[in-house]
């Protein structure tokens, strides 16, 4: 498996970015190839982190690209800062 790590601070509305995210972006996720599981996390003070898991490399690579559409495309006003990105094998999982 692999996963992607996305962290956005900055974060203007965080409840607005949820609802977005829940409506807009989960359904995308869903779509890619591999799917195993997609987290959005409020870690409050403005940050927001997501957490995308694929069966393979090629599935959390394009969740990367679809994440930085969808932002672009939808969020660009709540999430003002381009976020740290973490990509790689899960080695471990409970």
């Amino acid at each position: 498996m692999y996963a992607a790590v996305r962290r956005y601070e900055g974060v203007t509305d965080s409840a607005e970015a949820a609802r977005l995210v829940n409506e807009g972006f989960v359904p995308l996720m869903r779509q890619v190839p591999g799917f195993v599981a997609y987290y959005w996390i409020d870690a409050g003070a403005g940050v927001m982190v997501s957490t995308s898991v694929f069966q393979d490399r090629a599935g959390a690579e394009e969740s990367i690209s679809r994440a930085a559409d969808f932002v672009r495309d939808n969020l660009a006003s709540l999430l003002p800062n381009p976020p740290e990105v973490t990509a790689g094998q899960v080695v471990a999982s409970a």
